[in-house]
């Protein structure tokens, strides 16, 4: 008979109670239930704690791409206002403005007097049209304008109501807009002989300049009774009245009555978006300030807003994705009608997909196919979404519901008012699905490795609750060879249970085996502490995996070299270990202002401190980071050299661009960074004749409102010539 068999005979010989369970179906049962609970309660909890931490960072990159893009609206309206308050105190703007509104008087005279005199012979005089000009210009309205404005609005408008009583208007827009045709605007004189033309032809060239270089798509200068008596677009509107007639009830006639009526001097009115008549219905909006002369209004300059660059703030360029968008996601402005202000990524990316999504969400099938045919959404489509009415309710906040496509979305919404006065909704937003994909990978990830681990454990927790029941002596006498050292222990059975000398074995055992593992988790703690102090640990992970050769390319990293000024002068003074302590002491310091930054050390040397942004973990504010943590790195030196009595001052390089890094060396291994950003920065650390902060252009690029700086010159790349820049030290005294 074997071992086993006996074992099983004398268990056969015991008398089991009623009911009981046997050792082992207990000693199973209880490992099922602790590994299995606490397997559940872990996997509960980490689900939990993982979904809202991948939730809130999914709302939190929404949330910054939003305030984001509103501070760059607000600070196109503050530039269009500061470019316009410039242009009313402009010398040649004003004086044109004044040469026009006598020149149009002029013209108004002649044709009076041409109509009171009645003399056919002043027909076609400078100021005066002939019949068959008359009726040319009756013409334009009803055969060329009037059919084009009814084609652009769907209505049926009356073409001939255009048609201004002013002799001066008709004069002009018969000379310049109907004889100009398509190039109208470029034209700089008509060759009429009259006062206006010879105004015109000395102001127009500057002040079609003035429109371009800002990026206006029309400018016009309105004299003080409201009569528009220049336009740089020769549209319909040169030589309107603003005041009485069609054109008093546009968005440009409401902005001029606002800015005159209050009679004030270097203020800007601005009007939200509509149908333009004289501009064949397009969407626009107007800005308007009085034009100053001795401090006297002497008329009106107005400006359309400029609709290319408020798509190309909100849409970033057109690179939604990398400004963190992803493959849905997108930011626009919608007015207090429901419309958008600005134009929607669907219809740029897919004009198709975007005309069967808008129709499908209720937007009627004419205003899409507008929206298509024009490539623009302003004043089209409609956001009827609960973003937008909580937004227009003063609220700011993150929300999930349907956009305007129907479609399940993530909004982080907040009201704008890019003047103080006109009311806006910003909104941010991406669809669902894609925004929570990192939840559903992980909560996919963790059931599957719950469900992995509780057949481990079971399968483990059937081996052990079969160990457990066997022959206590064999227990024993394994437990004491084993606590000896000694391996590949064959068990034998005993005559009886021997309760106490197993637990004396296990004891024995457990001792051995738990200081055993002490000692080798204390070494292994050791080497990983010493491993990640030299690499970071994605590296060292790698390295541990078995890889040798490690490197890596990173895109768009800015790195940062520093260098305490006047540390070796002060050292020579002290014993080598006092110096290091202080020279420690400050590097620690510079390490705990990297983590608050999210700046990473890659060494630091008595030479200088090499730290990066945007390496291990990509930061699309990777420059702005790295640029506040050079300036506190200022602050930490300064402080050290206040308490030691010392002169230290920091010299900091900063450049951004593509670096290497990886492991150098076989024997000895150090982990290293390197590549142009790297040399550049050292470069400008180490090549700058005085302290202070240091970057190149494409780092001052990516912070251009956060930080004043000064010109340093320039410095030599593989790339061609950097411009260098150096933070104001006067700013940061501030």
């Amino acid at each position: 008979m074997t071992v086993e068999d006996a074992g099983g005979d004398r268990a056969q010989a015991r008398p089991r109670r009623g009911g009981s369970l046997s050792l082992k179906s207990l000693l199973l049962l209880m490992l099922l239930l602790v590994s299995v609970g606490s397997n559940v309660v872990v996997g509960v909890i980490g689900y939990i704690n993982g979904t809202e931490s991948l939730s809130n960072a999914a709302y939190a990159r929404l949330i910054e791409v939003r305030d984001s893009r509103a501070r760059e609206i607000l600070s196109l309206f503050d530039s269009v206002e500061n470019s316009l308050l410039l242009a009313s105190r402009d010398s040649a703007v004003v004086d044109a403005g004044v040469a026009f509104s006598a020149a149009v008087a002029e013209l108004d005279a002649r044709g009076a007097a041409a109509g009171a005199v009645e003399e056919p012979g002043l027909e076609g005089s400078s100021g005066v049209l002939t019949a068959e000009q008359e009726r040319e210009l009756e013409a334009y309205f009803t055969d060329d304008f009037g059919p084009k404005l009814n084609a652009a609005s769907g209505d049926q408008a009356d073409a001939s109501s255009f048609i201004p009583a002013s002799a001066a208007a008709r004069y002009l827009l018969y000379h310049y807009t109907v004889k100009g045709g398509a190039e109208a605007s470029s034209v700089d004189d008509a060759g009429d002989g009259s006062t206006w033309s010879r105004v015109h032809a000395g102001a127009h060239d500057y002040l079609r300049r003035l429109a371009n270089l800002n990026g206006y798509p029309g400018l016009v200068l309105i004299s003080p009774e409201g009569q528009v008596v220049y336009s740089v677009n020769k549209d319909v509107d040169l030589g309107a009245d603003l005041v009485r007639g069609p054109h008093s009830y546009t968005n440009l006639a409401l902005a001029f009555q606002k800015a005159m009526s209050g009679n004030r001097l270097d203020t800007v009115t601005f009007t939200d978006f509509e149908p333009y008549a004289p501009a064949l219905d397009e969407p626009t909006g107007w800005a308007v300030s009085p034009l100053a002369s001795d401090d006297a209004i002497v008329g009106a300059i107005g400006v359309r807003l400029p609709v290319e660059r408020i798509d190309t703030v909100m849409t970033g360029g057109r690179n939604w994705k990398d400004s963190g968008l992803g493959d849905s996601g997108e930011v626009y402005l919608v007015g207090l009608d429901k419309t958008m202000r600005s134009v929607s990524r669907d219809l740029v990316e897919d004009p198709e997909r975007y005309l069967a999504a808008a129709t499908a969400a209720g937007l009627p099938r004419d205003l899409a196919e507008k929206a298509v045919e024009h490539g623009q959404t302003l004043l089209l489509q409609h956001v009827r979404t609960e973003a937008v009415d909580r937004a227009f309710a003063g609220e700011t906040g993150v929300h999930t519901s349907n956009n305007y496509l129907n479609v399940n979305s993530i909004s982080a919404y907040a009201p704008l008012s890019p003047d103080g006065v006109m009311r806006w909704a910003i909104v941010a937003e991406i669809d669902a699905e894609e925004a929570l994909a990192p939840v559903a990978d992980f909560t996919r990830n963790l059931a599957i490795s719950s469900a992995i681990l509780v057949g481990v454990v079971s399968l483990i927790s059937v081996i052990i609750a079969g160990i457990a029941v066997r022959p206590l002596y064999r227990l024993r006498d394994a437990a004491r060879r084993i606590a000896a050292g000694e391996s590949g222990v064959q068990v034998e059975a005993g005559e009886s249970d021997e309760l106490a000398d197993v637990a004396a074995a296990f004891n024995d055992m457990s001792r051995s085996l738990e200081l055993k593992n002490a000692l080798l988790e204390e070494q292994r703690d050791e080497n990983e502490r010493l491993l990640r102090t030299l690499m970071p640990e994605r590296v060292a992970q790698r390295y541990r995996e078995g890889a040798r050769t490690i490197v890596e390319d990173h895109q768009e990293v800015t790195v940062l070299f520093a260098d305490v000024v006047g540390f070796e002068e002060f050292g020579a003074h002290l014993d080598s270990e006092k110096a290091l302590d202080l020279l420690n002491d400050i590097f620690r310091a510079f390490d705990d202002a990297a983590e608050s930054h999210g700046v990473e050390r890659v060494r630091s040397t008595r030479q200088g401190y090499l730290a990066s942004c945007g390496l291990t973990v990509p930061r699309v504010d990777n420059a702005r980071r790295a640029v506040q943590f050079s300036v506190e790195l200022a602050t930490v030196v300064e402080r050290f050299s206040a308490q030691l009595g010392a002169n230290l001052s920091v010299r900091v390089g900063l450049d951004t661009g593509t670096v290497t890094s990886g492991l150098v060396g076989r024997s000895s291994m150090v982990y290293d960074l390197w590549g142009d950003a790297v040399s550049l920065a050292f470069r400008l650390q180490g090549g700058a004749t005085e302290n202070g902060i240091f970057m190149t252009q494409r780092v001052a690029d990516k912070v251009p409102d956060s930080f004043p700086y000064l010109d340093a010159g320039v410095v030599e790349t593989a790339s061609g010539w950097q411009r260098v820049w150096r933070i104001d030290p006067a700013a940061l005294e501030k």
